[in-house]
């Protein structure tokens, strides 16, 4: 189905993290049900059933190839490689970290730390280069997934050791180039700086490094000083130890089984309140016409 760009928008503001929230304090969401109207979604209105038959529709008018937004390559990602590949007892993932002056979209942690950035058919390339020399800091594999629009100019304009993805038409990901695993180009205080400073601490500990006894005001540079003088590999190591532990998303296991495929990736990147999740949970099942009465 053709969308033009007020269904698109609408469409895809679906998936944002206000309405996931809001889902979830309130149990309804006034801007879900007005997206919905400025959406194609009621011209399907007879074959939903409930509210996450919607999630479920919207996703599937957005996954193909000119509508494609950044959440559904997410949405690719969590499936196919964090739930598919790896698991929720075994991998953590990180979405929108900061490394420097980027942001990176989507990294797993498992045996080694891999960073993801998106270029969807929405995308522009221009700021390519300086993230993924950014990212090589921080994250011992790099890959970039891309639509069939993008992938040869990201082969053309990035190095060898950068990993290549295409999200195909049918929404199947695979691996054009493979990503060279190198801990040793990582720069540990760019880790540093990425990182909190409870979490900075306790890769010190693992490492066996005496944590400096002075103010807080002071302890910012200590750490940062220490830091700049460590090993990038023995780093790298304990960073993905540490981030596997303090970011661990195995606790909402029980949320996502419970939730469409359309909203999983929504769970494992939107922060909301475990005491939230069973109202997050009815208001998924509430019935469509109902929720057309939310406004």
């Amino acid at each position: 189905m053709a969308l033009n760009s007020t269904q698109l928008s609408a469409t895809s503001r679906l998936f944002s993290s206000s309405i996931f929230r809001e889902l979830a304090a309130k149990g309804k969401s006034s801007l879900f049900t007005r997206l919905v109207r400025e959406s194609p979604l009621l011209d399907l209105s007879t074959t939903l059933a409930t509210v996450g038959d919607a999630f479920e529709a919207a996703f599937h008018l957005l996954r193909t190839g000119a509508h494609r937004d950044e959440y559904i390559y997410k949405a690719a990602l969590t499936r196919n490689v964090l739930l598919g590949k790896h698991g929720l007892n075994t991998a953590s993932m990180l979405t929108e970290f900061r490394v420097g002056a980027c942001r990176a979209d989507l990294a797993i942690l498992n045996g080694t730390a891999t960073v993801y950035e998106i270029k969807s058919e929405r995308d522009s390339l221009s700021r390519l280069g300086s993230q993924v020399e950014a990212y090589q800091k921080v994250f011992a594999k790099v890959f970039v997934i891309a639509g069939e629009n993008h992938v040869d100019a990201v082969l053309r304009s990035t190095a060898p050791d950068i990993g290549v993805m295409l999200l195909s038409k049918r929404h199947r990901i695979s691996t054009v180039r493979e990503a060279t695993d190198r801990p040793d180009r990582i720069c540990p205080v760019t880790v540093f700086e990425s990182i909190r400073s409870s979490e900075a601490i306790r890769i010190l500990r693992d490492l066996g490094i005496d944590v400096p006894k002075v103010p807080n005001t002071l302890l910012h540079a200590e750490l940062r000083s220490i830091f700049s003088g460590l090993d990038a590999d023995a780093t790298h190591r304990s960073m993905v130890k540490t981030l596997k532990k303090t970011r661990n998303l195995a606790p909402l296991s029980e949320l996502i089984s419970d939730l469409p495929p359309s909203l999983q990736a929504a769970a494992l990147t939107v922060s909301v309140k475990k005491t939230d999740h069973p109202r997050l949970v009815h208001a998924v099942n509430t019935p469509f016409a109902d929720a057309m009465g939310w406004a």
